[in-house]
């Protein structure tokens, strides 16, 4: 089992460099192929513009849209050419409503999508529905990567953020290849149940199914001493000099998440080292 079919996806060349990188170390490191997908985002809002400027200004926003395109096309070839990965690169215009349909497309024939992170200052707009409609439409775990961190294939350290759910479960099972490649794999529960078949031994059953696979893991368990799930798990994803996190994203609703805040996107937020998500 591994990864032979992994996806990126450059809409921003300030994060084409890193997000390149990171996939194709992932590519070398797995022996997978590599596809690029580079996007030109037409931004266009047709309805608010006065009655017959419509064309005109779709018009010129298109030929921006595909000149953008070309150039991320040509800086992600440039960086690829340097690489050992056997990669391929497309490009394309898409509207910003309309980018997610189209990265699932091609997400749902990957392995593994790999994504800079949709939040954060100067990050646009077009990268959180880039990064839900691989999770959601494309049904493929991604793997988000901070701009500032050194892309490896193997991280040594992983810390699974685990709460029984079915999105946790799919997300460990997605990234099982690369817990089987870690040398240490922290299982953290952040406030078990009081109730329930595993109150008495929290993440021990995930514990016995990883260690089945030669997976090397210890269990930890953790009490809620800050205000969100994420900053706890980010906390100690410091304490432990931790390469990367896995767990499930959007376990409530996305609209939800986007208004009222949740563990997916808080986490997407402030992390620094890169998140396995499956939904």
């Amino acid at each position: 089992m591994g990864y032979k079919t992994i996806l990126t996806v450059v809409s921003d060349e300030a994060l084409a460099q890193s997000t390149v990188d990171h996939a194709a170390a992932l590519a070398a490191g797995w022996d997978a192929h590599l596809d690029a997908l580079c996007f030109g985002v037409d931004r266009t809002q047709t309805g608010y513009y006065y009655a017959g400027a419509n064309a005109m200004i779709l018009q010129e926003t298109i030929t921006r849209a595909t000149s953008d395109a070309e150039k991320l096309a040509g800086v992600v070839r440039a960086a690829l050419g340097k690489k050992e990965a056997r990669w391929a690169v497309e490009e394309g215009v898409a509207q910003l409503a309309d980018i997610g349909r189209h990265v699932a497309g091609r997400a749902r024939f990957a392995d593994l999508v790999v994504l800079p992170k949709p939040y954060g200052k100067e990050h646009g707009v077009e990268l959180e529905p880039v990064t839900e409609g691989a999770l959601f439409e494309g049904q493929t775990p991604v793997l988000v990567v901070p701009d500032t961190v050194t892309p490896t294939a193997t991280p040594s350290r992983v810390v699974i953020g685990w709460n029984e759910s079915n999105e946790a479960l799919r997300a460990v099972r997605a990234s099982l290849p690369l817990l089987q490649s870690a040398d240490n794999v922290h299982v953290v529960v952040i406030d078990p149940p009081q109730h329930g078949p595993n109150r008495s031994d929290p993440g021990g059953a995930l514990s016995q199914y990883l260690a089945r696979h030669g997976v090397k893991t210890e269990i930890d368990v953790l009490s809620k001493t800050m205000p969100r799930v994420s900053d706890v798990l980010c906390r100690h994803v410091q304490d432990l000099d931790a390469d990367m996190i896995v767990m499930g994203a959007y376990g409530h609703s996305r609209f939800r998440e986007a208004i009222l805040g949740g563990a997916t996107r808080n986490m997407l937020e402030q992390a620094e080292v890169p998140v396995f998500l499956a939904h």
